[in-house]
């Protein structure tokens, strides 16, 4: 039985780990962690945040994931939409899943991101 997503692959081109390293640990505000010694040499980066994981591994033939995505949940969205813009990260707004508030970004390299935070109902579904 699955009980969990342990972690979430993205792709980025060789040579870009220090930009991956300034978005993800600078900007999102995750935890560099060290590769395996044996995976290490491939090149790429890890990065957790909590149970979330993300392993940015090399690709040489790159293309960003312009559609497919992790989809990341935090808290406070606004103001955590607001350190990605003062850090230079691009912050788009979705409004059409019911119940979250919603935005996508970018990392450097291009690959799509998805945070969202669940929205507080009252009694009657109705939003807070």
């Amino acid at each position: 039985m699955i009980i969990a997503v342990d972690h979430v692959q993205l792709a980025a081109p060789p040579g870009s780990e220090d930009d991956l390293r300034a978005y993800y640990a600078d900007v999102l505000g995750m935890t560099e962690i060290p590769k395996p010694p044996a995976l290490a040499a491939r090149g790429g980066c890890w990065f957790q945040a909590e149970a979330a994981q993300l392993h940015l591994g090399i690709e040489e033939d790159f293309r960003p994931a312009r559609k497919a995505h992790p989809g990341l949940r935090v808290t406070d969205i606004e103001a955590y939409a607001a350190r990605l813009v003062e850090r230079g990260a691009p912050v788009t707004w979705d409004d059409k899943l019911p119940g979250c508030r919603r935005f996508y970004s970018e990392d450097p390299v291009g690959n799509r991101l998805e945070f969202l935070e669940p929205v507080a109902t009252d009694a009657s579904g109705r939003s807070e």
